[in-house]
């Protein structure tokens, strides 16, 4: 049994639970058009402790989503979770972001593909079946009306994550399922951290490093 501070800052969702044995506590997130991180983040990191009644102290570990993601939300997130464990002498979990999102679906059988927006027409995705075992790896894909063609003929593929809006305009098959609205979340996290936690799959604090799949692109601001 493990007292967790999960946090997640892969996207526009500043997301932060607090769980115990694999089941969550409290969950604190904000998802607004823009990213609130910096400004949220601490703020919903002592609020989960506080509403818990739990001391920083007591927490057995920290996780935190690793990516693939926003390039700055990954670095808030990471280096936050990175300045908890050496001021609290715990160990750091990482967990695998699409793999956390995928959590949101729970289906029988068919497969699932979390996707996460990327620039122009590219997203970052994996597939997993309905247990989460994953079937294919992590890759930044351009999308077209051909993706995804082989799983669809014979099986119900459900997409989810913010790169849904631009897969919906591209395919249009009875067997794909579009799940709106939905962003990876600290709520998924902690049953994954719990089993990493079990089997002490951690990080090494000083040299862990976000998975950003992409060499990070500065855009010009248009005069």
């Amino acid at each position: 049994m493990a007292l967790i501070l999960n946090i997640e800052t892969a996207t526009t969702n500043c997301s932060v639970s607090l769980s115990n044995d694999g089941e969550t506590l409290v969950l604190k997130e904000d998802n607004n058009s823009g990213y609130s991180h910096a400004e949220k983040l601490h703020v919903f990191i002592d609020e989960v402790f506080k509403q818990a009644k739990v001391r920083p102290k007591d927490i057995h570990a920290v996780a935190v989503s690793k990516g693939p993601g926003s390039y700055t939300g990954l670095r808030i997130g990471v280096s936050t979770a990175k300045g908890l464990c050496y001021a609290l002498d715990k160990p750091l979990i990482a967990i695998n972001t699409l793999e956390s999102l995928a959590h949101q679906v729970n289906v029988n059988d068919g497969f699932i593909v979390p996707m996460l927006d990327a620039r122009r027409m590219e997203v970052y995705s994996a597939i997993y079946n309905s247990k989460y075992q994953q079937q294919r790896e992590i890759k930044a894909e351009v999308l077209s009306e051909d993706s995804y063609s082989a799983l669809l003929g014979d099986h119900k593929v459900y997409f989810i994550g913010n790169g849904v809006e631009k897969t919906k305009t591209l395919i249009a098959n009875s067997n794909a399922i579009f799940i709106d609205n939905k962003l990876p979340s600290a709520n998924e996290m902690v049953i994954l951290s719990e089993l990493k936690y079990q089997k002490s799959d951690t990080e090494d604090v000083a040299y862990f490093e976000p998975y950003y799949l992409k060499d990070f692109v500065a855009i010009k601001k248009k005069n």
